[in-house]
């Protein structure tokens, strides 16, 4: 049997994969920075090794699969191409593991992650699936009907796999330390759909979307009549949204889901084209829709005594946008007061002002330092930059995190792909330390 050694385990990728793999009867062990990682839970419950990282872990015998984070030059893969040891980077090993099932690709811009979740989910009460999911959870089953997993398009990775069908939920300009302009990110997306083998889903109110030519029928969702599969007779409510589906104008069923917010529906309406594009019942995809409970760090909420913390991955303009209107749906009656971590100094430099008009949205805005990341650990830019241009924001740090206390009965929305929780936890233990005072 195959023991696998996964150099950068604790990448929401990676982990899933690892996850899977585990699952799936194979021996796994890993190794990462020492930092803790919300990703490393799920290897943790099913005892999977995570290492420090060291030129040691790599023994004769292992195969290792790199992360996309980690260079050739990395201790571990130079140790492993020493000893003559198979080095396989995580998206070509998925590329060739999808080929066991009928594999569902959700790629996009934004929505990515609950998009996945969701169709997940949904299949799951039909058929044994396996799926890898964008927030650090997996699941593998043997001889599984169905593999659904999350494509990235950062640095073209997602042109590496050859799936039978592509959901994308939108196309949009982001990762400015690789995408030269929105006409490359378009050409990307463009050179993922040639790869497609059944048909692709596509959010048919995305501007952009409807620019993909591909070889197989593009089918089309979203909120406008013009779509393939469209909602109508939209209830919006706090404890979610119901919603009429028609199929090229003809109604085909009612579905409600527990989530608020637009992007929410488009989500579900491409999980619900997709199952009817496999022939699968509509009363069982209602039913799985209404059990959803999330996927991790989207819209997650803590409920206090007299506050709302929602901690959410949400790290571009449009992300923010559609993290506020959820929290209004949800919270019409309260103050909505964002806190926000930038994420990449490239990122918030060109998108500065889009940051500057999402945040504004909302009642109140406290803003971090910028995190980094394991590719871009420094920047000319600072967060005071952001600052200047939202008049009342602030500047937030973790030795003044009291500064929130202002806010009775708010929801706070601690936003961010870096390390954000942070503030979330820091904040959620000075308020049990006020109670016991």
């Amino acid at each position: 049997m195959t023991k696998f050694h996964f150099t950068g385990i604790k990448g929401s990728g990676m982990s899933s994969l690892a996850q899977i793999l585990h699952d799936s009867s194979n021996e796994v062990q890993g190794s990462d920075v020492e930092k803790h990682f919300f990703t490393e839970e799920p290897l943790h419950e099913r005892s999977i090794n995570v290492l420090p990282f060291s030129e040691d872990n790599i023994t004769e015998g292992l195969t290792i699969i790199a992360g996309n984070a980690f260079p050739d030059t990395h201790p571990e893969l130079v140790k492993a191409h020493e000893l003559g040891l198979d080095v396989i980077r995580y998206h070509d090993f998925l590329a060739d593991y999808m080929k066991q099932s009928v594999s569902v690709a959700v790629t996009g811009t934004h929505g990515k992650t609950s998009t996945t979740g969701l169709l997940a989910h949904v299949l799951t009460g039909f058929a044994p699936i396996s799926y890898l999911i964008g927030d650090g959870t997996g699941k593998g089953v043997q001889d599984s009907d169905f593999f659904v997993f999350e494509s990235c398009e950062y640095k073209r990775h997602f042109l590496a796999y050859e799936p039978d069908y592509a959901i994308i939920t939108n196309i949009d300009y982001d990762h400015p330390d690789y995408f030269k302009d929105m006409e490359d990110v378009l050409n990307a997306f463009g050179d993922m759909a040639l790869n497609v083998k059944k048909a692709i889903i596509a959010c048919g109110d995305d501007s952009n979307c409807l620019a993909i030519q591909a070889n197989v029928p593009v089918v089309l969702y979203g909120l406008g009549e013009g779509n393939d599969f469209s909602a109508s007779n939209i209830v919006k409510s706090a404890e979610g949204t119901s919603f009429d589906v028609f199929v090229r104008n003809e109604f085909y069923h009612s579905f409600t889901i527990p989530m608020p917010g637009d992007h929410a529906i488009k989500n579900a309406l491409a999980v619900i084209a997709l199952c009817q594009y496999e022939g699968l019942e509509p009363n069982i995809v209602a039913e799985r829709l209404k059990s959803f409970d999330g996927v991790k760090r989207r819209f997650t909420e803590i409920k206090t005594e007299n506050a709302i913390l929602i901690d959410d991955y949400a790290h571009h303009p449009t992300e923010i946008r559609a993290t506020l209107q959820s929290a209004r749906q949800k919270y019409p009656e309260r103050e909505i007061v964002a806190v926000f971590q930038p994420h990449t100094f490239s990122r918030t430099a060109a998108l500065l002002n889009e940051f500057a008009e999402s945040l504004a949205e909302a009642d109140q805005v406290y803003l971090c330092d910028i995190f980094g990341s394991a590719r871009e650990k420094s920047g000319t830019l600072t967060v005071d930059d952001l600052a200047e241009k939202i008049p009342g924001s602030e500047h937030l740090t973790l030795e003044a995190i009291e500064a929130l206390d202002g806010h009775e009965e708010a929801v706070f929305l601690f936003m961010g792909a870096g390390d954000v929780q942070k503030y979330l936890n820091a904040y959620q233990q000075h308020i049990a330390e006020q109670k016991t005072v």
